[in-house]
């Protein structure tokens, strides 16, 4: 049986030709996104600006996406509802209500009210506020995450290989985190602690495409040390570009599910990896490796030169 194969074995695209004119769209692409951030900011959820939270069980399973219709009826915001600690019972978020304590427990008597009514034998556990300190401090922990995030994958790319690789790597995650959070202020989709970790998780998934296109690079700059830089970085893409394809078409596929048949709850989720993934795909290849050029890198750039002897001598 022959094995499929997504990319050819003779592949020899010219990645390098148009990184110019990438360069040029992904600069204008970043500079929206941080705009669209500046200007129209970020629909955050409960987890970052505080709320009530409303912890229920139920007698019998219910229909989560019914149960979100019925809350969102009453007219107290929109209701983040998840699973917690078991198949029956489930936590719902509400946004901050505004007239202070007063409103918030009309909220809580509200849902209350709701549940037992539509559903017999459930039961309100607990009805409690997120303060808005507490919420302050989930969102600066949260973006102190993802910049800790950035900058220790950079140090550990500048220690691997050298410090301009570790500037290519930090550049290529700011773009994709850039790119993510962009997507999130056009769209107004809700941004929670979900929508954090999957940050982190792109974050994770572009250092990890990232490393094996720059361990290609190192290999291919001590094998082809007379090979101009262009060339060198064009085969090192086709390469690796089997495996890039590979990986991350069939992540994409499994997202696609998730995006199409998948809960509600996890929609942000689900969205920002896809999104990540999708850029990040690009961003290796498009900014992380032609960074390299831009910053002088050349085959002989890394070659260890002996005290009053020059450079050692090139193998053919």
């Amino acid at each position: 049986m022959k094995l499929l194969k997504l990319v050819p074995d003779n592949t020899n695209l010219d990645f390098m030709r148009w990184r110019n004119v990438a360069l040029i769209l992904s600069i204008i692409a970043t500079v929206a996104s941080l705009a669209l951030v500046g200007i129209k900011g970020l629909n955050l959820g409960v987890d970052f600006v505080g709320g009530q939270v409303v912890r229920t069980t139920f007698a019998q399973p219910v229909n989560v996406e019914e149960l979100r219709t019925r809350v969102n009826r009453l007219g107290i915001g929109e209701a983040s509802i998840q699973e917690f600690g078991g198949p029956r019972t489930y936590q719902i978020r509400l946004p901050k209500p505004e007239g202070g304590d007063a409103a918030a427990s009309r909220a809580v008597t509200q849902v209350r009210g709701m549940v037992i009514k539509s559903y017999p034998g459930a039961r309100v556990d607990a009805g409690e506020s997120v303060s808005g300190k507490v919420s302050e401090e989930l969102a600066r922990d949260g973006a102190l995450a993802i910049i800790l995030a950035m900058i220790g994958i950079a140090l550990y790319i500048w220690f691997r290989f050298e410090w301009q690789f570790g500037v290519g790597a930090l550049v290529t995650l700011f773009h994709d985190v850039a790119m993510t959070m962009g997507f999130f202020a056009l769209t107004q989709l809700q941004v929670d602690l979900n929508v954090v970790a999957a940050i982190l998780t792109i974050v994770g998934y572009s250092l990890n495409d990232t490393v094996v296109i720059y361990d290609r690079i190192r290999e291919n700059l001590r094998k082809y040390r007379k090979m101009a830089i262009v060339p060198l970085l064009n085969l090192s893409l086709n390469e690796t570009l089997s495996r890039t394809m590979v990986t991350s078409l069939s992540i994409l596929l499994a997202l696609a599910a998730l995006l199409i048949l998948g809960p509600e709850v996890i929609f942000g989720l689900t969205i920002a990896i896809f999104i990540g993934i999708f850029v990040g795909t690009y961003s290796s290849i498009y900014i992380s490796s032609p960074i390299l050029v831009w910053l002088g890198v050349k085959p002989d750039s890394f070659l260890k030169v002996e005290e009053g002897t020059g450079p050692r001598p090139q193998e053919t």
